[in-house]
């Protein structure tokens, strides 16, 4: 079993940062991909980023391209998501997700493990 446990939301004004963090525990953690998702009210959860852990390929959702970045530290098991331009719409509930198996993925059915989300809201 894998836990994953964000953290680093919050209440940001539009045109400010923030970082999300999420920490991988359990069964000797070992992850092929790491995923952010997102969802906002009345939406579906949608793809933000991911990233190989091997490797540290990126891809990312055009809505976030040049605004968002993300990384991570192997040592640490840790996954980031820089957040930073932030606009209204990017207020939701944000999720990590570990994939074990496979390359990087934009679906959230390809990720087996999830955290519990941490709210980001962003006020004009």
């Amino acid at each position: 079993q894998v836990q994953l446990v964000e953290s680093g939301g919050g209440l940001v004004q539009a045109g400010g940062s923030l970082r999300l963090s999420c920490v991988g525990s359990g069964r000797t953690f070992s992850t092929n991909v790491m995923g952010w998702f997102r969802q906002a009210p009345g939406q579906e959860r949608e793809f933000v980023a991911a990233i190989t852990w091997s490797l540290a390929i990126t891809h990312y959702a055009d809505s976030v391209k040049g605004r968002f970045t993300i990384s991570r530290d192997n040592a640490k098991n840790m996954v980031y998501l820089q957040e930073d331009s932030l606009k209204d719409e990017d207020t939701a509930v944000y999720y990590c997700a570990a994939r074990l198996v496979g390359g990087l993925a934009l679906r959230d059915d390809e990720y087996k493990y999830w955290g519990q989300g941490t709210q980001v809201t962003v006020s004009s």
